[in-house]
């Protein structure tokens, strides 16, 4: 038997990753190499609108998120794409090798892009570090921390007197008596066992 829920042990944060015109959030971010200019990695993901920014630009930003981050971040940066907001517009941000860098964080990394790699479902890039700063000392939000208090984080509002279905990995919401059979979430593509109903 296999249970992938194992990875949600593996040491990672929880960062939001700009570029000129969008952002997301992300957890699979690694220091590849070390020095006055370090390399960091990070994997998008193939179907993320941000994957289609980074590969038109040369620069990321990375914003540290901390345990105390307001969860409208994460619901802003994680749950909506950008191809249908401005994910920046109720943001506070702060220009920064001209990427936005989000201001409720712990600090960032602005990287130019050297490198990418391609697999199955997501984009390796590869940055270096050009410009970084610690804005507060405060505890980072971990993965794991994410994945267990996710539902205080993640509190859905959901319209009174309809049928919602919501999916317990990224709270994305669709309303209908029942789900279609081959039903898929939108955000981040799990089946139809995924959502509860409320």
């Amino acid at each position: 038997m296999k249970n992938i829920k194992i990875t949600r042990k593996i040491t990672q944060g929880m960062y939001v990753l700009t570029t000129k015109e969008g952002g997301c959030i992300v957890d699979a971010v690694s220091q590849v190499s070390a020095g006055d200019e370090p390399l960091i990695s990070v994997a998008v993901m193939k179907s993320n609108y941000t994957n289609e920014l980074l590969k038109k630009n040369n620069k990321f930003s990375l914003s540290i998120l901390s345990k105390d981050v307001n969860p409208e971040i994460i619901k802003t940066f994680g749950f909506n794409t950008g191809r249908k907001i401005n994910k920046f517009e109720n943001t506070k941000t702060t220009k920064i090798e001209e990427i936005d860098v989000i201001n409720d964080s712990i600090g960032y990394m602005v990287c130019e892009i050297v490198d990418f790699i391609e697999n199955d479902t997501h984009t390796l890039f590869i940055g270096k570090v050009i410009e970084a700063d610690v804005f507060e000392e405060k505890e980072p939000m971990s993965y794991g921390y994410y994945q267990e208090h996710k539902e205080e984080l993640l509190k859905v509002t959901t319209q009174k007197g309809k049928t919602a279905w919501v999916c317990s990995v990224c709270g994305y919401i669709y309303y209908a008596e029942e789900l279609p059979e081959d039903f898929r979430c939108p955000i981040c593509k799990v089946g139809k066992e995924y959502f509860k109903k409320q």
